[in-house]
């Protein structure tokens, strides 16, 4: 069972002053989360969490995380924008992208940001762009194939197919950008993978690192290259479902400090710096789309009609993913009916659960969708005229701030050349 962070009577009081559908996030859980994320990894030399703006672009999230210590992940023109805007500088941005644009570079460039590079093209293309190469660069390797732990400690498969993403660098390609970037001026080198999304074992993040570290020391051997930084990209996960164990970041930390004391430390590479780009578990847990039940349908299958749809959250649509449903004020009252959870789009595919046990919803409950402080309103669209919601801050003294209105019709209509 999934308990919200925020209960039935606070929400009668927001829905007074702000109309559902909303986001809602929390501000103590985040903060929380940020600062047991910064003990697990206290012992790495000069340990960065830059938070994966894509997961959640609002500014009020980015500035209270800055608040915690953590820099920003960027992938766009317009997000290390909205980086700088909330007062990023210099090395507390982190600037990964693909098929780049001069102008990314150039902006990035700009903001004292660190580059990583996501091909080998980009070596010159970023001379190109920007008229040198920067003394730090990190560059991000792809090992294809597929990565599995086989079966974790926690009784799953962990497996992700990295051979079929478009990012990265096969391994002759890291050498050979090293070598290069190394010609061109660069100094100080860093490392990125990634190979799985939301894992919830807490044996991914070591088994990652370990193959960092190994290939830090292959590299550096190989090249001669000063490897001052690896980052272990983002993928720890969250747990969706109410039976699922969250990630013990403790254990995760203990797990990789093991990898870095038994590779890197004999190695002579004990000054390297970690980083994280992680979102999902950052945020993930710590927002929520509250909505209202407005209609009901009797016909081959029980329908409850919500008033947020896919333009608000649009996982399940997409994805087919899993959020929680809690039916606010019937918490414990027996999952007995069989419902369709639906928003009001012409696609049959905007539900925000299928065939889900639920209690008996009447017009007017409130309901609260789990975990969409990542990925949630940040993929929102506009289809059918459908408008975003608003963006609502639970703060951590029990009072409640907008941090984003919802849109209106004269947004919608703000582009259109008549």
């Amino acid at each position: 069972m999934k308990t919200p962070f925020v209960t039935k009577a606070q929400l009668e009081e927001i829905t007074t002053r702000y109309p559902t559908p909303f986001h809602l996030y929390d501000e103590t859980g985040m903060r929380q989360n940020a600062r047991q994320l910064n003990r697990a990894f206290a012992w790495a030399p000069s340990f960065r969490e830059y938070f994966a703006v894509k997961a959640t672009p609002t500014p009020a999230i980015l500035k209270i995380l800055k608040e915690e210590g953590c820099g920003v992940d960027c992938s766009s023109l317009t997000e290390l924008m909205l980086a700088e805007k909330c007062g990023f500088r210099g090395h507390e941005i982190m600037f990964t992208s693909n098929n780049t644009l001069a102008e990314e570079f150039q902006l990035a460039h700009r903001l004292g940001a660190v580059l990583n590079l996501d091909d080998i093209t980009h070596v010159d293309f970023l001379e190109q762009s920007i008229g040198c190469i920067p003394e730090t660069v990190f560059c991000r390797y792809n090992p294809g194939g597929v990565f599995t732990l086989g079966e974790s400690k926690e009784g799953f498969q962990v497996m992700d197919t990295p051979g079929e993403a478009k990012y990265g660098m096969t391994r002759p390609q890291l050498t050979e950008a090293f070598r290069a970037l190394q010609g061109k001026g660069a100094k100080y080198f860093g490392l990125h993978a990634f190979l799985a999304s939301n894992t919830i074992s807490n044996e991914y993040y070591p088994e990652l690192a370990g193959i960092l570290f190994r290939l830090a020391v292959e590299l550096k051997e190989e090249t001669g290259c000063h490897i001052r930084y690896i980052n272990l990209s983002g993928g720890i996960g969250v747990p969706y479902l109410p039976e699922q164990e969250a990630i013990d970041i403790a254990a995760v930390g203990e797990g990789v400090r093991r990898k870095y004391e038994e590779i890197l430390v004999p190695a002579g590479m004990g000054d390297v710096e970690l980083c994280s780009e992680l979102g999902r578990y950052m945020m993930g847990p710590y927002g929520c789309l509250v909505t209202r039940a407005i209609h009901e349908k009797h016909i081959y299958k029980e329908y409850i009609g919500v008033d947020a749809c896919a333009a608000d959250l649009m996982r399940p649509a997409v994805y087919g993913a899993y959020h929680h449903i809690t039916v606010m004020g019937k918490e414990n009252a027996p999952c007995d009916q069989i419902y369709d959870v639906t928003g009001a789009l012409c696609e049959n595919c905007d539900k925000f659960a299928v065939d889900r046990p639920l209690p008996k919803i009447d017009r007017g409950d409130l309901l609260v969708i789990h975990d969409t402080g990542a990925h949630g309103h940040c993929m929102g669209y506009n289809y059918n005229g459908k408008l975003r919601s608003a963006e609502l801050l639970l703060k951590e003294d029990g009072g409640v701030e907008m941090i984003r209105r919802a849109e209106t019709p004269e947004d919608y209509f703000a582009t259109v050349v008549w």
